[in-house]
């Protein structure tokens, strides 16, 4: 796969008829899923998605818009999916807005079969609306992506790292400031919620609130840690992951 493209596998393909596509947080990239795919191979194959303006995409410019980035991975998905075999999605953060609205893209045709799942990851549902305005640049932002835990005091400190990483940051809570999800959407297939008990922008009851947004059954599984516990939590994670799509 290209370096223009948005969805690249992580690991060998494998023998598995099970597909999970994983959607980063702001300012993440496919990397940060690089330890969920090691503990799920080779029972499940997994995807990620590289958005613009990072690693190997870096002299792209962010898209800045949640719906045009849906929009752009949706017609990569769909290709994905013409051989038949289903997939699962996952988001974190901003990427479980991501993949929600990917999801919707996908009702209505043959390939909205072949979404089995969402798993929403550290994230309030959509209908719980969008980040306040000020935080989506300057010293504010800084602030909340420390006390997120997404970024240490020695980045906080480093002028030519903050230069580097904070136009994609910012583009992103931009997009995340304008994101407003469509009144009356709803998905029809079952959703996994995943958080971390002591996640500073999202408590286990917000989060809940994705069982709103869908017409089929919905979980959640509250872990121990902040905003990323994913990273202490991946074989945790993991088994949930299993237990989700795997027979037996």
């Amino acid at each position: 796969m290209g370096t223009d493209r948005w969805i690249r596998r992580m690991g060998s393909p494998g023998s598995s008829d099970v597909r999970l596509v994983c959607f980063p947080h702001a300012g993440g990239a496919v990397t940060s899923f690089t330890g969920l795919a090691r503990a799920l191979a080779p029972d499940v194959e997994v995807l990620g998605v590289q958005y613009p303006g990072r690693q190997d995409r870096h002299r792209e410019q962010p898209v800045g818009n949640i719906p045009r980035m849906a929009e752009a991975i949706g017609g990569e998905l769909a290709e994905l999916l013409s051989d038949g075999r289903p997939c699962a999605l996952l988001g974190h953060s901003m990427g479980a807005l991501v993949a929600f609205e990917v999801a919707l893209l996908m009702r209505g045709g043959q390939a909205s079969k072949d979404i089995t799942r969402l798993f929403a990851s550290g994230r309030v549902a959509p209908a719980g609306g969008p980040i306040p305005g000020d935080l989506v640049s300057g010293d504010e932002l800084l602030t909340e992506l420390h006390r997120m835990g997404g970024i240490g005091a020695d980045v906080l400190n480093d002028p030519e790292v903050l230069a580097m990483i904070m136009p994609v940051v910012e583009a992103d809570y931009r997009a995340l400031a304008a994101y407003r999800m469509t009144a009356g959407s709803s998905l029809d297939c079952p959703v996994t919620v995943l958080t971390g008990d002591a996640d500073p922008v999202v408590s286990p009851e917000e989060a809940a609130r994705w069982q709103d947004i869908t017409s089929a059954p919905t979980q959640l599984h509250v872990f121990p840690g902040g905003h990323f516990y994913l990273q202490d939590q991946i074989a945790q994670v993991a088994a949930v992951v299993r237990e989700s799509l795997l027979p037996g």
